[in-house]
This record gives C-alpha cells, structure tokens and sequence, in this order.
C-alpha cells in the first residue's frame, strides 16, 4: 500500500517517473484508479437514478449511500498500519498530518452537502438529463485549479474543455422534452439547478483534495498511496456522518423496510439496488482522488466529464431513455475532447523528456 510519489503531488513534478518496478507500479495505481473512477462515473448515476425511477422517494438515504461504503477502505488502511507496525513497533496509526486530518473533515462535510444536493436534482431529473449537468463540473474544476493549486493551463486542455462544454450545451438543447413522469416544471427545474450547482460544488472539491496532498507532502514527507486511502477514509465518514444527521431528521431510517416492500422491482431488489449503490459510489470517490494522486486534479475532472456520453447510453440501455441525435453529436465531441486531452499530455511529457536529455547531456 505504501506507493510513493515525490513529495509535491503536482503533475510537473512527477512527469519523470522513476524506472523499472516504481515505474510500472505507478502505472498500475494510475490505471486502477481509472477504470474505478470510470465504474463509479456511469454506474453510480444509473444505479441512483434507478432507485428513485422504481419508486424510492429518499433524498437524504440516496446522498448517504453515496459514501455510505467508506468502511470498505478499513481493510487497506488496516494493512498498510500493520505493515508500518511490523517494520517499526512505534508507527504512528496514521501516516497522515493532524491538520490535513482536519481538513479532510472538512472536506467531507463539503462532499456530503454536494451529495445531497446532487440526490435532491437527480430525483425529478432523468439520468441524461443529470449527466449534462454535472459534464459542466469540467469548467469549473478548471477554473478552481488555476486559481487554488495554480494548475498549468495547455492549449489540448483549453480545447478539450472547450468540446466538452459545446457538447453539454448540444445536450442541453432537447432538455425540456424529457421530463419524467409525475414531475411538475417546477419540481424539473428546481433539479436543474440543484444538479448544476452540485457541478460547481465538486469541481471546487477536486483542487482542494489536492491542495490538501501539496500540505501533507510539506516538511519532505513522502505522500503515499496509503495516505490518499487514509484521506478518502476520513472524508467518507464525515460525509456519512453529514447525510446520517439528515437521514435522522428526515426520519428516513424508520421508512426504509416500509418503501422496501412497495418498491416495484420488490423488497430483496431494494435492497441490492441500495448496495451496489454504495459500492459503484466509492469506486468512482476513490477512484477521483487516486487520479489526483498520480496525475492531476484536471485529469480526474477530464475522465469524469468524458464519460458523461457513455452514461447516456448506458441510461438508453438500461433506463429506456430516448437517445436523440444531440446525444450522438455530445458523444463523438466528448470522444474528441479526450483525444485531444491525451495528446497533449502525450506531446508534453515527450517534449520534457526531451529537455531533460539535452539538460543532462550539457
């Protein structure tokens, strides 16, 4: 578990990843963390929306199942303490500062409220329409980059959000004809915009996890993987804890066995719904800050905007939405905005590593 990275977390500095085995098992986490992310990006959305679609009326029991499976992430961190504990009988039970501990509450606390609000918009929306609205979390994780963590803007990743965008605004366009069933245009739009803002929430969350890995690595401190597992495991609680007070008010815990039995798919599907709910939700949370770990916070916010267009097939698939010319434009500019993203990074590492050659050469 204890992978290490240099110190600074930023991209730049780890454009000359270390050779051999350092190498490859910094690829390894890289793609692992990926395909996580990318699970928890088209499965959570559908998975949710399912469980309102089928008769589930809990706002506050969808945002808590969202990181209601933190305690998966018990079995890594235990392992990584015990191995510490093994080498060395006085390691601390957390590799992890006091204060970015702290920070991490915080940020759960801000992770829950964006759950909440993100369950609130997607109960009177349909998936598609939920998936447009949080691509647009893309702008604002740039926006929020350059300003908290000073991330480099390139011209690849100026053009990949620019395709983005122009796709989500494609999307945007059939937006009022696919209102669900029994939800009034102000119930609609009220989710509108709940959606939107849940967008804008997460992508000021994304540079602030790492930010909090830039004050974790100060003082020559090695960040590991071990550490990101730690950080993940503290903002799930909180979050959790967060949604759990709401649950409690809203006394959603009394009426689960009774929305259970009249959930239409019957009470034992309720039931692994609510599950697989919990599972695909701390894949894509996990999966999110282990992309920031290796890579950067743009990276992250790029692979979650990208794959908004397969979740509209997938709700297409599994949801029998409509799937409209619009949806086929935004997919093949996502699509597009990704090859220009890689390339860039591509042209990029290769130019530094370039620069790197001729430096050591002289």
């Amino acid at each position: 578990m204890d992978v290490e990275v240099p110190k600074d977390v930023g991209h730049d500095e780890q454009a000359a990843a270390p050779a051999g085995s350092g190498r490859a098992a910094r690829w390894l986490l890289v793609a692992l963390n990926c395909g996580m992310l990318v699970l928890g990006t088209t499965g959570g959305p559908l998975v949710s929306r399912l469980y309102f679609s089928k008769g589930g009326h809990r706002q506050w029991l969808s945002a808590w199942l969202q990181t209601g499976g933190w305690p998966l992430l018990l079995v890594p961190v235990a392992s990584s303490y015990l191995s510490r504990r093994a080498r060395d009988r006085g390691a601390s039970l957390f590799l992890t500062p006091p204060h970015v501990l702290l920070a991490g509450v915080g940020l759960g606390v801000l992770t829950g409220a964006d759950d909440f609000i993100y369950a609130y918009g997607l109960a009177y929306l349909p998936v598609s329409t939920s998936a447009i609205l949080i691509s647009t979390q893309l702008a604002f994780t740039v926006f929020f980059a350059c300003l908290i963590v000073r991330q480099r803007l390139t011209a690849a990743t100026l053009n990949a959000v620019a395709l983005l965008t122009i796709g989500a605004v494609v999307l945007g366009l059939h937006a009022s004809k696919d209102r669900p069933a029994g939800v009034t245009n102000g119930k609609y739009w009220m989710g509108f915009f709940l959606t939107l803002g849940a967008a804008a929430l997460y992508g000021l969350i994304l540079p602030l996890v790492e930010l909090a890995y830039k004050h974790a690595a100060g003082g020559g401190r090695a960040v590991t993987y071990a550490l990101v597992m730690e950080m993940q495991l503290v903002m799930g609680f909180f979050a959790t804890a967060f949604c759990t007070v709401g649950m409690v008010v809203n006394k959603d815990f009394q009426a689960i066995p009774r929305e259970a039995k009249q959930y239409e798919l019957g009470e034992a599907r309720y039931y692994t719904v609510l599950v697989f709910n919990a599972i695909l939700w701390e894949f894509f949370f996990v999966g999110a800050i282990g992309v920031i770990f290796c890579v950067h916070t743009l990276l992250a916010g790029i692979i979650i905007a990208v794959f908004i267009p397969i979740t509209e097939v997938l709700g297409v698939i599994f949801l029998h939405e409509k799937f409209s010319s619009e949806k086929g434009v935004a997919l093949v500019l996502s699509l597009w905005g990704l090859a220009s993203y890689s390339y860039g990074e591509y042209t990029d590492a290769k130019a530094k590593k370039k620069a790197a050659s001729e430096a050591v050469a002289s």
